[in-house]
């Protein structure tokens, strides 16, 4: 028998019954044939402090964290990377050997990564990209898309005072544009992003006219569930290239399981049906 620990990670939200990660790690886990464990627990946020010092005691190398601790993470974090500063939130927690906690967030880094994939002929200097919502996910896709070289980002949200906070924080490279306005900025746009989430399953619709929609544009959104939202498929009818955004959970997990477990995982073919099972 042998004495070697066997490395533990996990997802913590609350909810977390819901989440797709654990099959997704799993996958990875059998793949590349480690001798590892990836656990979905149900925290409470009174006890999430406790939660996250208890567990390298217990042989974990790290947790994805999701709703509602994404920023009361970095609180307890001894150290907390640059991009995670930037978003203001952190979904990657590792535990390192010196026993000090590194808070990370991996979104941007999936967002665009998934763009590319999806999309391997978008350029990201080849016009205008319009943004829809401007909460939590929007800030990882701007700071990406701002990264990546988009010359200018057309920010749209119901709320025109959150979207406004963004451009306060990212720059003038953002032009807000009042939400019964969005449907104009999708036909200026090269790059159509919706962060929201309307068009998810037991949610609104997305009621932003979609008639600017052309076959030039790359359309991505957020949400997969379903897989091919009504944005989607009016963008796949007219000819556009569609990005789901499976892959963006796919991708984002990439960089926590890397450190984790030492190996990097591919997003392929499987990874996306261990993700669907």
């Amino acid at each position: 028998m042998s004495d070697k620990k066997i490395p533990l990670a996990g997802v913590i939200g609350c909810p977390v019954a819901h989440s797709k990660s654990p099959q997704l790690q799993r996958h990875w886990l059998e793949t590349h044939g480690i001798a590892g464990h990836y656990i979905p627990m149900h925290v409470e946020p009174e006890d999430l402090e406790t939660v996250i010092r208890t567990l390298p005691k217990a042989g974990f190398v790290g947790v994805n964290v999701t709703i509602p601790h994404k920023e009361a993470v970095m609180k307890i974090a001894d150290k907390v990377t640059d991009r995670a500063k930037l978003m203001g939130a952190a979904n990657t927690v590792i535990f390192r050997s010196d026993g000090s906690i590194l808070a990370d967030n991996t979104d941007g880094y999936g967002f665009i990564t998934n763009l590319h994939q999806g999309a391997p002929d978008w350029v990201p200097g080849s016009g205008p990209a319009a943004v829809l919502g401007a909460g939590g996910a929007c800030r990882a896709v701007v700071a990406s898309l701002i990264e990546a070289g988009v010359p200018e980002i057309l920010l749209s949200n119901r709320t025109r005072d959150r979207a406004e906070q963004l451009q306060k924080e990212f720059g003038k490279r953002i032009q807000v544009v009042d939400w019964v306005l969005a449907g104009n900025i999708i036909e200026e746009a090269a790059l159509v992003v919706n962060t929201t989430s309307l068009g998810m399953v037991g949610k609104p619709r997305l009621r932003v006219p979609l008639d600017g929609l052309k076959p030039h544009m790359v359309v991505t959104d957020l949400i997969y569930s379903p897989l091919k939202t009504d944005l989607l498929q009016a963008a796949e009818d007219v000819g556009c290239t569609v990005v789901d955004g499976l892959g963006m959970l796919l991708h984002q997990a990439v960089p926590g399981f890397e450190r984790w477990f030492g190996q990097r995982p591919d997003v392929d073919d499987a990874t996306r049906a261990a993700a669907l099972r």
